[in-house]
């Protein structure tokens, strides 16, 4: 059973994944070669190779469960870092806190036949991926015992993608909210209780006004380089209109952020040659740990959800690790315009 384990100093949860337990030569830099296409498991037709499907999106109507017909399909991770079951078992060990890795980890495949980049799916499919993850995120909200679910997507090996090529992202349900989502709630409130304004809402319009760091925008949607970007080519994606919670977001807003998506992913792959990249989602943490938070209860005023697409292009070294301050060689403007004008 997974632990979850409390840093006394920085107050970070860290999963000690015991059942992940590697030995050192795991740790090798070199990558493993992906699997050949007509070994993977996660194609249509060889759903027998993976575990029983938890939800899907059929494409034919009256194909089973299990089976070939479906245009997303959700699966429990085949490596899940939380696990479903148990109790989180709240415990002091001497000075530590500690529970035990209660959680949800699923697997989003984000289409039937063996595409590897969400980059080529259709806007169709990935408003697909994206209203899944939404109707996953519903129902993992029931559950009392969790906190949070963050939703993201490791593309290329240098990602975390692991030796499957076939297009996926997955979803993992904490019994904790994540430090960095909390430092981001923290500074969305500070603001909001000085400026009765959204932090984000404010970016957007600015940000509007100058272009300088507008990659793309739609009716619904803006993908810009932020400000202050930690690494080359970082862009967010906003919606326009103040929403704390992407498990709300309507059709139309899904269709209409798949487009943007597509379209930034498309710009980072002319530019940059198809590079690795993580695309990960801040949103709100679920209502009942909003409403057992008082401060928290107004959070749908002053949070704002947004993905976070990040290319891994650069190594964090030791300045970074040891101060908490990000080197990034490319000015966000930059990155905007050289996305902008890319030719897709």
């Amino acid at each position: 059973m997974p632990e979850l384990r409390k840093d006394p100093l920085t107050r970070r949860w860290v999963i000690i994944a015991t059942e992940r337990a590697n030995r050192p030569l795991d740790f090798s830099a070199s990558q493993p070669a992906p699997l050949p296409a007509a070994d993977c498991p996660f194609c249509e037709g060889r759903e027998g190779d993976t575990r029983k499907e938890i939800f899907a999106v059929r494409s034919k109507a009256g194909s089973a469960a299990n089976s070939g017909g479906w245009q997303v399909r959700v699966i429990p991770s085949l490596n899940p870092v939380l696990r479903v079951e148990g109790n989180l078992n709240r415990r002091a060990e001497g000075m530590y806190d500690v529970m035990d890795g209660v959680g949800a980890h699923e697997m989003i495949i984000e289409c039937p036949h063996h595409e590897n980049n969400l980059a080529e799916l259709s806007i169709e499919q990935i408003a697909a991926v994206l209203t899944t993850a939404t109707t996953r995120m519903e129902d993992l909200s029931k559950d009392q015992r969790f906190r949070y679910v963050l939703w993201f997507k490791n593309h290329g090996s240098i990602a975390g993608a692991g030796r499957i090529a076939h297009a996926r992202s997955q979803l993992i349900a904490t019994p904790i909210t994540p430090k960095l989502v909390k430092e981001e709630l923290i500074g969305a409130r500070r603001y909001f209780e000085e400026k009765d304004r959204c932090l984000l809402c404010d970016l957007i319009r600015q940000e509007q006004e100058g272009g300088s760091r507008i990659v793309l925008e739609s009716r619904e949607m803006i993908a810009l380089s932020p400000f202050a970007a930690r690494f080359p080519f970082e862009v967010w994606i906003l919606p326009k209109v103040h929403s704390c919670d992407f498990q709300k977001a309507s059709a139309a807003v899904l269709v209409d952020m798949a487009g943007v998506l597509k379209g930034v992913l498309l710009r980072l792959k002319s530019v940059l040659d198809n590079p690795s990249y993580n695309i990960v989602l801040h949103t709100a943490p679920l209502r009942h740990q909003r409403e057992r938070l008082g401060h928290w209860k107004t959070l749908e005023d002053d949070f704002h959800w947004h993905l976070e697409l990040i290319p891994r292009l650069a190594r964090v070294a030791g300045f970074e690790w040891g101060s908490g301050f990000y080197i990034n060689p490319t000015p966000p403007e930059q990155t905007a315009n050289y996305l902008r004008n890319a030719n897709v």
